[in-house]
């Protein structure tokens, strides 16, 4: 009865159940012209939240950790982090960043904002 009122007024049914994460912390520490600096901290479970990057950006990984890459179009990429083995992201990267471990992690994100996309 009531998903028929919903689909009367135009609402869908959610095409997955619903499920509520944490939030991971973003901790600002640095913002210029140039670049802003965030500490992401993940507790087990936790996520980012659907965004995109709007400039290229450098991952920093303060911890080793395991997290999955929610992308779009419903894929999902596994992707291993190593306590000082940065990496670089260009501008437009779409995801939802989660912490899919038992274990905590942190990483250092910058973003370069002279590399908008």
């Amino acid at each position: 009865m009531m998903s028929d009122m919903f689909q009367k007024q135009g609402h869908k049914p959610a095409p997955e159940p619903l499920r509520c994460r944490p939030p991971a912390t973003a901790t600002q520490q640095l913002d210029t012209p140039e670049l802003r600096v965030t500490r992401w901290d993940f507790p087990p479970g936790a996520e980012t939240g659907w965004h995109r990057h709007g400039w290229g950006y450098v991952v920093v990984p303060l911890t080793d950790g395991a997290m999955t890459l929610e992308l779009p179009g419903g894929e999902t990429l596994a992707a291993t982090l190593v306590a000082g083995q940065s990496y670089h992201r260009p501008a437009g990267a779409e995801h939802n960043v989660v912490n899919t471990s038992d274990t905590a992690f942190s990483f250092v994100e910058v973003e370069l904002k002279g590399m908008p996309g």
